[in-house]
Parts: C-alpha cells; sequence; structure tokens
C-alpha cells in the first residue's frame, strides 16, 4: 500500500518570507511602513491606509484562543488518519487573528480565550507551518 503525502504548501514570491521565517521558527506578519498596521494574510499594500510600502517582522507567536472547529470530514486521504482534527483561528499579541492547528492536547481540551504560543510543525526541509500549543 502506498503511503498517501499530506499536501505541502509551494510558497510563491509573495509569501516567500513568510516561508522562510517559519522555516527558521519564526512567524512572520506584514506592517505598514506608513501607519503601523499589521496584516495578515500576505497584501502587496495596506488595508488601513493602502499604502504600498509594506515590510515584514517577527511577531511575538503569542496569542489567544479565539475560535475553532473540529474537522470530521476526510477532503484529502493524507489527513485520513487525524480525523478529527481541530481548525483554529488565533488572534495574536500584535493585534491580527489567524488561522492555524492547536498541537500538543486533545480537542476536548480547547476553550476559547485559552492562552497559546506557537510552534512548528517542520513538513519538509524547505517547508515548516506555524501551529499553536496551551501557554498556560
Amino acid at each position: 500500500m502506498d503511503l498517501i503525502q499530506k499536501p505541502v504548501p509551494i510558497p510563491d514570491e509573495a509569501s516567500h518570507p513568510f516561508f522562510d521565517g517559519a522555516r527558521e521558527h519564526r512567524l512572520m506578519i506584514q506592517q505598514c511602513t506608513a501607519c503601523g498596521a499589521v496584516m495578515w494574510p500576505v497584501k502587496s499594500r495596506c488595508d488601513n491606509c493602502l499604502s504600498p510600502t509594506v515590510t515584514w517582522m517577527q511577531a511575538s507567536g503569542k496569542g489567544t484562543l479565539y475560535s475553532f472547529v473540529l474537522m470530521h470530514q476526510v477532503y484529502h486521504p493524507g489527513f485520513a488518519d487525524e480525523v478529527p482534527y481541530n481548525i483554529v483561528q488565533v488572534d495574536l499579541e500584535e493585534g491580527l487573528r489567524i488561522t492555524s492547528n492547536v498541537v500538543g492536547c486533545s480537542n476536548d481540551s480547547l476553550q476559547i480565550g485559552m492562552l497559546l504560543e506557537v510552534t512548528f510543525d517542520d513538513l519538509t526541509d524547505e517547508v515548516s507551518l506555524p501551529r499553536f500549543k496551551s501557554a498556560g
């Protein structure tokens, strides 16, 4: 029987700084150099002031669980052994919300408002993804 692999993201020119940071276990987000607003996902200009001068900064990696769902449906065979798995929205200290997963605790332990911190899942030598774990 062939082992079915999970899909692995392919960084493009716009997302390369995010994936470069993740490979080094740093959570990178964008910030507008004109007004200071932080942004996610990757943008070519600021959501707040529309300035095209955005740069990358390292986020603290700390946040709180805003919301979550448990995925029971197998949409890709590479995830079949993991259902049910969680998909979460995390409010980062920097003031933005990102989507990820919580690892290292059971789905029954997830609670809205729980403190989280980033950890990284090294999928390949070139691609790592941020996940979150309980900080409490």
